[in-house]
């Protein structure tokens, strides 16, 4: 199916502007909502958009606030939380999304499966698709990345902020700059086996992530060090009312050498992503 690619732009509640791109399939089934990770620009997700297109599935991808085509022109300075990106940016694109007058759902990587208990609007998707969401508590990965990562948080990343007034990711080759903000609440729920779900001052999450009850399935690598089976499996415990379906991939029955925390969307990745077309052709007959 040709397909063809838009620049769109959209103003979320707190009046912020998110740029995001349409990939347009010919005569679409569904509208998929690509709901990235943390410091992960939308560029990152082109294949797997065109895919879905000769698929027969709309997609729209988008840079949340600080990052990518949406980044404010210096991060020093720049205030938001963490979880604006899902409650404000996430929550403008699905109402985007709906706009195109299909059944939408959401496809996530990492902080994206994080996104979608976070969603106010969440009532509007079927259901979701997503991959490597973890706790992030360094506790549950292998032990040398836990080293590298608890070594990333207590010396280089304190070094580099203090330096720069924002996290400069991209100094470590590990993806976009980060908002200070961000840096600050990520590495303090990194500090805990739950997540935020473990933070007292976010109680009130426990009851919102209760509240989706949509089909759901998380899917991790068993190769993935950032989000071990395990580490996804003590995050999903909140979704106490979805349905949700587990599912620990295998690099070597996707025809893939490795898989980690960024593989499920790289150009190889191709039998992970029928996957997702598949269920979403199961759900919508």
């Amino acid at each position: 199916m040709t397909e063809s690619i838009a620049s769109v732009q959209f103003m979320t509640q707190d009046n912020t502007r998110i740029r995001a791109m349409q990939y347009s399939a010919v005569n679409a089934k569904a509208q998929i909502l690509l709901a990235g990770a943390t410091g992960v620009p939308q560029r990152f997700y082109q294949s797997y958009a065109k895919a879905a297109n000769q698929a027969g599935f709309n997609v729209l991808t988008l840079d949340y606030r600080g990052i990518g085509q949406s980044k404010a022109t210096s991060l020093k300075n720049f205030k938001m939380d963490y979880l604006d990106w899902a409650q404000q940016d996430l929550a403008a694109g699905l109402t985007k999304a709906c706009e195109y007058g299909l059944p939408v759902y959401i496809v996530g990587h990492s902080y994206g499966g994080h996104a979608v208990g976070l969603l106010p609007n969440s009532h509007l998707i079927e259901g979701a698709y997503v991959f490597g969401t973890g706790a992030g508590w360094s506790g549950w990965m292998p032990p040398l990345e836990r080293i590298k990562v608890n070594l990333m948080w207590k010396v280089i990343a304190p070094v580099i902020v203090k330096h720069h007034g924002y996290l400069a990711w991209s100094k470590l080759g590990m993806g976009e700059d980060l908002p200070i903000d961000v840096y600050r609440q990520w590495k303090r729920w990194c500090s805990y086996p739950h997540y935020f779900f473990d933070d007292p001052t976010m109680r009130h999450l426990h009851e919102q992530f209760a509240g989706f009850d949509k089909p759901l399935v998380a899917a991790n690598a068993i190769d993935d060090k950032w989000a071990q089976p395990a580490s996804r499996d003590a995050f999903f415990k909140a979704y106490k009312n979805a349905q949700v379906s587990r599912i620990n991939l295998k690099p070597s029955q996707k025809n893939m050498k490795s898989i980690d925390h960024m593989g499920y969307f790289k150009k190889q990745a191709g039998l992970i992503w029928q996957d997702t077309f598949a269920w979403i052709d199961a759900h919508l007959q």
